[in-house]
């Protein structure tokens, strides 16, 4: 390893250990955050969930699961069931698109004031 290589990693680990004074970019990034990941756990959870219940119906529907739970016909049941999944795996992304359209409305005019101080600073 050459001295310029060295003196990069030296200052590379150097700035993982100096204190970090809080800036605008860095507020902006944390409101962008703070609209974003409301809608995002929402998106992963409830679409994960939605994922698990169709895939319980499709389950019920193709393997012999529901004889042993104790249905006798689990076709109508699984299908049932797969259809809520689907329904809810369909609405997951409109429902993501309402959370976030309002916490922009919620936080908009605060990121851009802060978003024109930055650049006119610039």
């Amino acid at each position: 390893m050459n001295r310029n290589d060295q003196q990069f990693m030296a200052q590379k680990i150097r700035t993982q250990y100096m204190e970090k004074t809080p800036s605008e970019l860095d507020a902006l990034r944390e409101l962008d955050a703070k609209v974003k990941r409301p809608a995002n756990v929402f998106a992963y959870v409830f679409g994960s969930i939605s994922a698990i219940i169709m895939g319980a119906g499709m389950s019920l529907v193709m393997t012999d699961i529901g004889a042993t739970i104790g249905i006798a016909s689990a076709m109508v049941p699984g299908i049932a069931i797969g259809v809520v999944g689907l329904g809810m795996a369909l609405l997951t992304y409109p429902m993501y698109k309402g959370i976030l359209n309002s916490r922009k409305k919620k936080y908009g005019a605060e990121i851009l004031s802060l978003s024109d101080k930055i650049m006119n600073r610039q």
